[in-house]
């Protein structure tokens, strides 16, 4: 009689073991193996004797990709233009999407914004909800604003079914064959074919697995809102993202209204868009100009530099700003916000050796303000400069084109170990985006382009920013 084995799966990778382990053998992360009970997974499944019988399947011939015809799918646009373009195009049908983002950060909204574009144009979608009650999703979709075009509100019109086992989920799901279809969450689904808890590692694998197939027999769209760790990174195993088209990453903090959205992967577009969104009372919208939004609300102080950020394909002006205080504790601190903390402490020690500006027993904090996290290597002279401007307190300006006075400088360069400024991508882009916005004389690296203020070094930058303010202050102070 067949009876149910016990092995143990980790939550990072997916790598089974039949016995318990302090490190998994698969990734070498600690602590991570749980049990997971498998039906029948025990010797009497494979035979009495123990052994697999052989399964004979038809050979397949191997044929040039020249003779492979590549269809192009029709994409179902979601009526969110940034999100589109985020997924390169729209939601592909039989295609699966796992959304990801920290609790209250609006993946619930987007969607049921997502969703109630689709009833609104015509095509038939679902709302599978393991998390909420139906009555809750009612109350979150009588608050979102649509195109006053719609008589009534199109998320309105959205079919919902509130059930977590998996068989009833999959059946809706063949009977009605939305279009597209919203799962919130994978975690809460159970399958009773496998053992454990909603939300273990073999239960994901095969909730996840179980519904691609359905999505691609049935050419439905599914995206799958999922939970994070305390990293910020997507819970569950590794191999729920290796199984899924497409993740989105939806990013931001909570006391902010910006809203970000990245795609990690994509099997279907590019994975270097990112999109913007603003958190209001009656939903997300979209940011078209975000650029103005930062640059308003940039400050004329010590320690404020406006870096010329690439998103994707699209130019972002944000402001950096940096403190830079005499610290109380025999180990200073180094507080970032919205920038890698291990790089900010090469960025300090470049400043310190190829720049004469020593941040020794003093604290340091960095913040991209406007919640927006800059993950690009461009940023790095951004942060330099607006540390020694802190730190110096002198506040680094420029002239505009009409002469005006600008509240700071703009921006972008990678620095070396050694002290150089190098080349970064798309300077074409930034300088337009700076120009477009009245920033002149934006500090680039050599080979940037016209329209730039080049410098080879950190000091040669240095110079051209801090030099100069620091010249004309001293000589308003003589007179």
């Amino acid at each position: 009689m067949s009876r149910s084995a016990t092995n143990h799966a980790c939550s990072e990778c997916g790598h089974q073991v039949p016995q318990w382990l302090g490190r998994c053998p698969g990734c070498g992360a600690w602590g991570t193996l749980a049990p997971e009970f498998v039906p029948g997974g025990g010797a009497n499944a494979r035979g009495g004797s123990g052994r697999r019988t052989p399964v004979v399947l038809p050979a397949r011939r191997p044929r040039p990709l020249r003779e492979v015809q590549a269809v192009e799918a029709g994409r179902l646009s979601t009526g969110i233009g940034e999100l589109d373009r985020v997924l390169g195009g729209g939601l592909v049908p039989g295609s699966l999407v796992l959304l990801g983002g920290s609790p209250g950060i609006g993946k619930s909204t987007l969607t049921n914004m997502v969703l109630g574009n689709l009833a609104g144009s015509g095509h038939g979608t679902l709302y599978v909800s393991g998390e909420e009650s139906a009555e809750q999703v009612r109350l979150r979709a009588e608050r979102l604003d649509f195109d006053p075009a719609h008589p009534t509100n199109p998320a309105l019109e959205v079919p919902i079914l509130a059930e977590t086992d998996l068989d009833a989920v999959l059946a809706i799901l063949v009977e009605h064959a939305p279009r597209a279809c919203v799962i919130d969450s994978v975690q809460t689904l159970r399958s009773a074919e496998q053992g454990g808890s909603p939300g273990a590692v073999g239960q994901v694998r095969e909730v996840t697995g179980r519904i691609m197939e359905v999505a691609k027999e049935h050419q439905i769209a599914v995206v799958l809102v999922g939970h994070v760790t305390k990293d910020g990174g997507l819970a569950g195993p590794r191999v729920l993202e290796h199984l899924v088209d497409c993740v989105l990453q939806f990013e931001g903090e909570r006391e902010r209204p910006y809203r970000e959205l990245r795609a990690l992967k994509n099997r279907f577009g590019s994975t270097n868009e990112a999109g913007l969104f603003e958190m209001r009372q009656g939903g997300l919208v979209e940011v078209l100009d975000a650029s103005a939004r930062f640059l308003a609300e940039a400050t004329h102080a010590p320690g404020s530099v406006i870096l010329a950020a690439m998103e994707g394909s699209r130019p972002l002006l944000v402001e950096v700003q940096a403190l830079v205080s005499q610290s109380e504790l025999e180990q200073p601190r180094r507080v970032v916000s919205g920038f890698d903390r291990s790089r900010l402490a090469m960025i300090l020690a470049i400043l310190h050796r190829h720049g004469g500006v020593s941040t020794a027993g003093a604290d340091v904090f960095v913040n991209v303000v406007g919640g927006v996290r800059v993950e690009e290597p461009g940023c790095d002279l951004a942060v330099a400069l607006a540390v020694a401007s802190a730190a110096r307190g002198v506040a680094i300006a420029s002239g505009l084109s009409g002469g005006a006075q600008s509240a700071t400088r703009a921006c972008f360069g990678e620095l070396g170990l050694t002290g150089e400024l190098r080349w970064v991508g798309h300077p074409e882009r930034r300088l337009a985006e700076a120009v477009k916005h009245g920033l002149a004389d934006t500090i680039a690296p050599a080979g940037s382009g016209p329209g730039s203020c080049e410098a080879a070094t950190l000091r040669e930058a240095l110079a051209l920013t801090l030099a100069r303010e620091a010249a004309g202050r001293r000589q308003r102070i003589a007179a």
